[in-house]
């Protein structure tokens, strides 16, 4: 019904905050349970009625099924929790309570047990199941603290002597209904001649939503939900279902896209259409409804304005058409008369050889570039000074330096939506066996074998060279395994560039479908508590979540030395003659880049550097791109960079941050039912953390992470549980990785905390490294 979004308020002022953490639940369909677990814990039905009972969940963990209406109006229960614990806040302890105090309560509809609804009249001690309440006609009111009335203290609409009898027609239905003091009847407070049937305004107001439901007859808004509140009409607190719907407006984003000249000269049809060249359609400026091929009307750029002929005749009638003619007229006898952009070679001209082809290629202004790229001329503008106009912005690549507090807050981001796909992960555990000596083959081979499902919780089992078996299923094997992973990752032959890498072209790694394995292990590195890459190129990213097509590479993403120093000598070229020099001497690599263009002026140079980029960059690793983007959806991850880019940025092309002692401090909690200032030893960590950072220690912060953890880094996901801290009387500290808990020694003096701290870590990290 899409109700999950209200809230059930405390009982009592400063209700207090469950200590607990937040609990995951684990939905399922109930075909995957013993039938008694289909049966709601609070009214005991089976029946899924989302527009009468609410949405009805299973939950496999806890083998628990409710229908949220039952919940909701549950009289002992109230939300403690966060809209993500438990049951949309209503924590699981809570529910359990609830079911054991109803178990005790009779039902007066049915004479079952199990009633957990009470009517809140003075006195009245009637209780009921929601679904017998209904069917007895009491009143649940979705409002404020929720009441629930019974049928004989239920709110009655007033019916005047004025009012009309007889029947008039439901305005949602248009059935009749009795003008009766009825509860299936329910009068409009705002028009005196609305009546309505409560199953339709019941419908109208879960399709509506909060934002959209009103009186059908005037549109009043505030008066008639206020209403039909009191007299028990949940009003769901979402958007209209016609707003949620998808691609319910996708209509609206079609750009017009046909040629309508009389005479259209592309060989492809008139529907072709090519961005960033001769072929590309502009539509008119007025209506928006024609439109044409920049070469079928003679246009040199897509800067030029165009009008329709209809358009056209509209102004000539006004007499205001002619001026603005006239005005362009005289604007475009400046330039050069040529029509390059219409004409095309004759099938006359003689075959020549390819010297003199090459001669020509850097002569003519009427030759077609090679490989079905653009044409070019010496009126055509360099590509950075067009306006790409497309329902996709084109991606510059472009520094964009974040501030660390922005990185921050969408590293928090990300961790929240991780957590959320990292509720698909089960139980069910699969063990890969990975030999330190060769980490790239055998996670390949583990990825790769039939029991292994990103679903699935991973265990580590590392061995050493001689296949001895040295097993530790512990969390610290797993961070340390897919932190070597993303490290080969990075240096391996499927990426390339200095620090911020794109992928590179390899025949062999394509063929062995390599690609794809890197996208999966890097969607399930992030899912499962792993390391983020942090080494993507802006550019990289923005093909993966925007698509190659929307992409405009930049010189700083070319890595092979060769191929970016022909760029610059072309991009630095301070003459045509240079220019045409420079385009002899690469003529080979140009034409095997398909980049060969026709130059005749210096401002050339800049669409032939265009071309180049994105054939190296982005058209040269198509296939590798495709098959890395198809790994990287494993688990939802590529669905959420699309739908988060900014956040996801943050964690693929940006480092991690480096650990700090302010770093250490927020991330773990310290557990004290005082003042946390006040706690015993709480100032003797917060300066020892400070002289870690300082390098007045031994040890490091990463030592002291990996003592608690069994990480040396903070995941993307985080820690699960949350780390803490303890102050206990106990003589050295203890690292308890199992909970993520560091108990640290309550001491006299600073010194004896510090040396206690130094000797515990370094000589524990010494064994588990030997």
């Amino acid at each position: 019904g899409g109700c999950w979004g209200l809230n059930r308020p405390s009982v009592g002022a400063g209700a207090a905050r469950p200590e607990c953490q937040p609990e995951q639940l684990k939905m399922s369909k109930p075909n995957n349970f013993d039938m008694q677990s289909t049966f709601c814990v609070l009214c005991g039905r089976t029946d899924d009625f989302p527009e009468k009972y609410g949405e009805k969940r299973t939950y496999v963990e806890y083998n628990l099924t409710v229908h949220y209406y039952c919940l909701l109006m549950s009289s002992g229960i109230w939300q403690r929790g966060e809209e993500d614990e438990g049951v949309d806040g209503f924590l699981i302890t809570d529910i359990r309570k609830e079911v054991n105090r109803a178990a005790k309560l009779k039902c007066n509809i049915c004479k079952k047990k199990g009633a957990s609804i009470g009517c809140v009249a003075p006195k009245c001690k009637r209780s009921y199941h929601f679904p017998c309440g209904i069917q007895r006609e009491c009143i649940f009111q979705f409002m404020e603290d929720f009441r629930s009335y019974c049928w004989e203290h239920k709110p009655v609409q007033k019916f005047t002597a004025e009012e009309p009898r007889g029947a008039s027609q439901c305005t949602i239905c248009l059935d009749l209904v009795e003008h009766l003091p009825m509860y299936t009847v329910l009068k409009s407070p705002c028009c005196k001649n609305a009546w309505f049937h409560r199953e339709c305004l019941q419908y109208q107001a879960l399709s509506a939503g909060i934002f959209f439901f009103r009186c059908t007859v005037c549109n009043n808004k505030d008066k008639f939900q206020k209403e039909m509140l009191r007299m028990g009409i949940h009003i769901p607190e979402r958007d209209a279902s016609w707003e949620l719907e998808e691609n319910a407006y996708q209509d609206l984003l079609h750009c017009y896209q046909h040629c309508d000249v009389k005479r259209c000269l592309c060989k492809k049809g008139r529907d072709y259409n090519e961005p960033d060249s001769k072929w590309e359609i502009k539509r008119c400026q007025y209506c928006g409804s024609r439109g044409t091929h920049l070469a079928c009307s003679s246009m040199k750029s897509w800067e030029q304005n165009w009008e329709c002929m209809e358009c056209r005749s509209i102004f000539a009638k006004s007499g205001k058409y002619s001026k603005r003619r006239k005005r362009s007229l005289s604007t475009s006898e400046k330039t050069n008369g040529t029509s390059c952009l219409l004409e095309e070679p004759s099938p006359k001209s003689p075959r020549q050889s390819s010297g003199s082809q090459r001669n020509f290629l850097l002569q003519s202004p009427k030759i077609m570039c090679q490989n079905n790229l653009s044409p070019c001329s010496h009126l055509e503008p360099p590509a950075s000074d067009r306006v790409t106009m497309s329902l996709s912005p084109v991606m510059s690549t472009r520094n964009w330096p974040l501030t660390q507090k922005c990185l921050r807050e969408q590293r928090r981001e990300v961790c929240n939506i991780l957590k959320e796909l990292k509720v698909q992960v089960n139980t069910k555990t699969t063990r890969l066996n990975i030999n330190m000596e060769n980490i790239w083959s055998s996670a390949l081979k583990g990825f790769r074998q039939r029991s292994f499902s990103p679903t699935n919780t991973i265990e580590i089992s590392f061995s050493n060279c001689k296949n001895r078996s040295k097993t530790n299923t512990s969390a610290a094997s797993k961070h340390h395994f897919f932190h070597l992973l993303m490290l080969h990752l990075q240096n391996s032959s499927l990426f390339e560039g200095s620090s911020a890498k794109n992928l590179s072209l390899d025949f062999q790694a394509v063929k062995e479908n390599l690609y794809f394995e890197a996208g999966k292990m890097i969607a399930v590195s992030l899912v499962h508590g792993g390391p983020s890459p942090g080494f993507f190129s802006k550019t990289l990213f923005d093909c993966l979540v925007y698509g190659p097509e929307n992409v405009k590479p930049a010189l700083e993403d070319v890595a092979d030395v060769d191929v970016a120093q022909t760029i610059k000598t072309i991009e630095y070229a301070n003459s045509l003659p240079s220019l045409q020099s420079t385009i002899q001497d690469c003529y080979e690599f140009l034409a095997a880049a398909g980049c060969l263009r026709p130059v005749t002026a210096l401002c050339d140079k800049n669409m032939l550097v265009n071309d180049i980029l994105i054939y190296h960059v982005i058209k040269r690793i198509i296939l590798p791109l495709e098959s890395f983007r198809q790994g990287l959806k494993t688990l939802g991850v590529l669905e959420k960079m699309q739908m988060h880019p900014d956040a996801f940025s943050s964690i693929l092309c940006h480092k991690p941050e480096r650990l700090s002692a302010e770093t250490i401090c927020d991330l773990f909690t310290i557990h004290s039912s005082s003042d946390v200032n006040k706690v015993e030893g709480a100032d003797f960590w917060m300066s020892y953390l400070q002289d870690v950072e300082s390098g007045e220690s031994v040890v490091t912060l990463e030592d002291i992470l990996l003592f608690v953890t069994g990480s040396s880094y903070i995941p993307a996901i985080s820690f699960d549980p949350e780390p803490t801290i303890k102050f206990l009387h106990i003589r050295y500290p203890i690292g308890n990785r199992l909970l993520n808990c560091l108990e640290l020694p309550i001491t006299k003096t600073y010194r004896q905390f510090k040396n206690k701290m130094e000797l515990t870590i370094r000589n524990t990290l010494k064994v588990e490294r030997e």
